[in-house]
């Protein structure tokens, strides 16, 4: 396989797999790595390099990137996870974007001997590949294409044996729907940025990888030591229990018949097993028992008809209630009253009443079965369209649609008739805001930013919602869809699920508005009690706010490319964690500020990508969080615009950007060792002069509400 001279924790090479004509190319890893860590830091860097702006997510010229951590294959606990970037499809407008996958493609990808690969081109023909060690294969997909996710998962073990792990796009990818997922075993997907729909435009139905090398960390008693000290706790086995209910943080959903539950990792190394398994529920298609592998969103699709409002203990950790694993499976019970912020960490909100769905335990399961084997993102059916469903029912807005069918959230018939009209870009015509006409589901398919648009915004995207109350039983204004930011549905943005108080929406809408897409799956907030007491003064203009945003952003950057976990990284009162697991990998010994130093180099990178590529401005990101913002939260706060626009200022100057553009300035690029990105910004003028933000006039706000 050749030498590999980086010699601990990597595999050596990046493989770039040419769809066009069925050729490959080695690229020696040590060009990008250890610099830039691995997982979604390399892939950024490789992105700047090689993709031009004018390109479109379906466009042969778009390059999928999926790119392991040094941590990977080697047993280093939370490692063995993947990321992958590249231009989204589901973006609105279209941007670059990225997304992270569990499971063991990428632990075999490593044993191949390969850091990462590049896809790019386009197949003339549905095709698949198979990454064998050194051999390379570009196989026939004929028929494969058109199968659900597990079928084709199962023919690619067959034809292979069950040692190849694949990852694989169902019926949703291969029709370009835009927010469909590519899914590796047990469920784990790329979901958030519709990279299935990139594949389907590829002619691209799987990635089949097996590996019979090993990846060498620097350190194995430091490897050994580490699987002792993380989440300690849950490396006891965990026991199955018979169920009767459905448990999840806002309801308690009775169900018919019993079902047994378990947990299970979701890649290998790890030892924390964060993720629920359902045995024994009835497949979607076949009826035959099956396992489920369930996370967090999953509950919503089993009832959403109350909200919870969120303990503060979720976000503000303290040396006594720090946040892992095993004690979120408790709290908030396991809260110390010793503890001397406990009246900060123990705040409960009451949340509100959203009144979409009636609890229905089998039909969210189906739901979500439906959602695995069609291969489309669960969150956006769960959180976004079954909510708009029934939101645009109860207003009366579907009076001149035909479904195929009436319109009831609740029959399980329904939601399956529904999924297929997506998924297969089917249905009865409707007549569009343009006065065109195209398929129900083919307007569906094009995710629900867009289809609300092609139907006509005012009505289909911003009419009010009625039936959404307070606990203490007050009208709360929402409108009928929960779009946060960038086509992306809401998450922990306080309205119409999930009640957040007001600083903790604020900071994830800075995360929001910073991003392209949903930044919440590896962008949660996670503060120490005297930044939180800064922040709570004044939310709206906390330079404490911003400085924390921006770190976590960068962490995000860290736990995507070492890799490591959201649920357990950062750890704030363990803050060398990430590099003693680094230097377990990779021999190389770093401090923590120097670690995130390089992660703020990627996230400098990501955001020239989004200048040079994209036309990233100001006006854009404000104008794109804003709208949603303006609706009560579950105890009555919105922003204003002087408000919303006050925060962004704060958080650009503690940033070192131009007020006016949103643009870093030259000496933040230099500062990051980025002095050939900031060039080639100032070919486009998007690198402002020092201190240009005094001749910068606030835009009056262009919004009616």
């Amino acid at each position: 396989m050749g030498e590999n001279t980086l010699k601990y924790g990597y595999a050596g090479k990046i493989l770039r797999l040419n769809l066009t004509n069925f050729t490959t190319e080695i690229i020696p890893s040590e060009k990008y790595l250890p610099e830039y860590i691995g997982g979604r830091a390399l892939g950024t860097r490789i992105f700047w390099d090689e993709v031009a702006p004018g390109v479109k997510a379906f466009d042969p010229e778009n390059k999928l990137i999926f790119a392991t951590g040094p941590t990977t294959g080697t047993g280093i606990p939370t490692g063995g996870r993947s990321e992958m970037v590249g231009i989204s499809p589901n973006s609105l407008p279209e941007q670059f974007s990225y997304g992270g996958m569990g499971g063991f493609c990428g632990t075999a990808l490593k044993y191949a001997g390969y850091d990462a690969f590049i896809i790019e081109g386009k197949a003339p023909r549905p095709t698949y590949i198979l990454i064998d060690d050194d051999k390379v294969s570009f196989l026939n997909a004929r028929n494969l294409w058109g199968m659900l996710i597990h079928d084709t998962q199962r023919a690619i073990s067959l034809a292979h044996g069950n040692d190849v792990y694949s990852m694989a796009i169902g019926p949703a990818g291969e029709n370009l729907v835009r927010n469909s997922v590519i899914t590796t075993s047990a469920d784990f997907t790329f979901s958030k940025s519709g990279f299935g729909a990139v594949f389907g435009s590829k002619n691209l139905k799987a990635v089949a990888i097996h590996g019979t090398g090993k990846v060498i960390p620097a350190d194995p008693e430091k490897v050994l030591a580490l699987r002792w000290k993380v989440t300690r706790p849950q490396q006891i086995p965990q026991p199955t229990a018979i169920q009767t209910e459905f448990v999840s943080s806002s309801f308690r959903t009775p169900c018919e018949q019993p079902w047994t539950l378990g947990h299970v990792a979701c890649s290998p190394g790890c030892n924390a097993h964060c993720q629920k398994v359902l045995m024994d529920m009835p497949h979607a298609f076949t009826g035959k028992p099956v396992s489920q592998i369930e996370k967090c969103v999953s509950g919503k699709a089993n009832a959403m008809d109350e909200d919870v409002g969120y303990h503060s203990f979720k976000y503000i950790n303290t040396p006594y209630n720090n946040i892992d694993v095993g004690v979120m499976r408790n709290y908030p019970y396991s809260l110390d009253k010793n503890d001397p912020d406990y009246d900060l960490v123990s705040v409960a909100y009451a949340g509100d009443k959203i009144n979409y769905t009636k609890p229905n335990f089998e039909k969210g399961c189906m739901q979500n079965q439906l959602c695995c084997e069609y291969g489309i993102d669960k969150w956006d059916v769960d959180v976004w369209y079954i909510p708009w469903l029934s939101a645009c029912k109860q207003e009366g807005l579907f009076e001149d649609i035909d479904f195929g069918m009436e319109v009831d959230v609740d029959n399980p018939a329904f939601i399956r008739h529904f999924m297929e009209l997506i998924v297969r870009r089917s249905g009865p015509e409707v007549t569009l805001a343009d006065g065109s006409k195209r398929k129900i589901g083919d307007v569906l398919g094009e995710g629900l930013a867009r289809a609300i648009r092609m139907l006509g915004k005012e009505k289909f995207g911003d009419t009010p919602y009625n039936n959404r109350y307070s606990a203490d039983g007050k009208k709360l204004e929402i409108p009928v869809s929960l779009e946060a930011a960038w086509g992306a549905g809401s998450h922990w943005q306080g309205r119409g699920f999930n009640g957040t108080p007001r600083w903790l929406w604020i900071f994830n809408g800075l995360s929001h508005m910073a991003n392209t897409r949903d930044a919440m799956s590896s962008g949660h907030p996670h503060l120490i009690p005297e930044e939180a007491r800064k922040v709570l003064a004044d939310p709206d203009r906390s330079p404490e706010m911003a400085k924390t945003n921006l770190w976590n952003q960068s962490i995000s950057f860290l736990k995507d490319s070492v890799t490591s976990c959201e649920w357990q990284s950062p750890n704030r009162f363990w803050p060398t964690m990430e590099t003693e697991m680094f230097e377990a990998a990779t021999g190389e010994h770093l401090e923590p500020d120097e670690i995130v130093a390089r992660m703020n180099r990627a996230r400098l990178i990501a955001r020239a990508i989004l200048m040079r590529n994209f036309g990233r401005t100001r006006d854009l990101e404000v104008e794109n969080v804003y709208p949603f913002l303006t609706y009560p939260d579950p105890w009555g706060e919105r922003t204003t615009w002087e408000d919303w626009n006050d925060t962004v200022d704060v958080y650009y100057k503690e940033a070192g950007y131009d007020l006016k553009t949103g643009w870093p300035l030259r000496r933040v690029w230099e500062e990051a060792g980025l002095s050939d990105v900031a060039d080639e910004l100032d070919k486009y003028g998007m690198v402002p002069a020092d201190d240009n933000s005094k001749d910068y006039v606030r835009k009056p706000n262009p919004f009616k509400r």
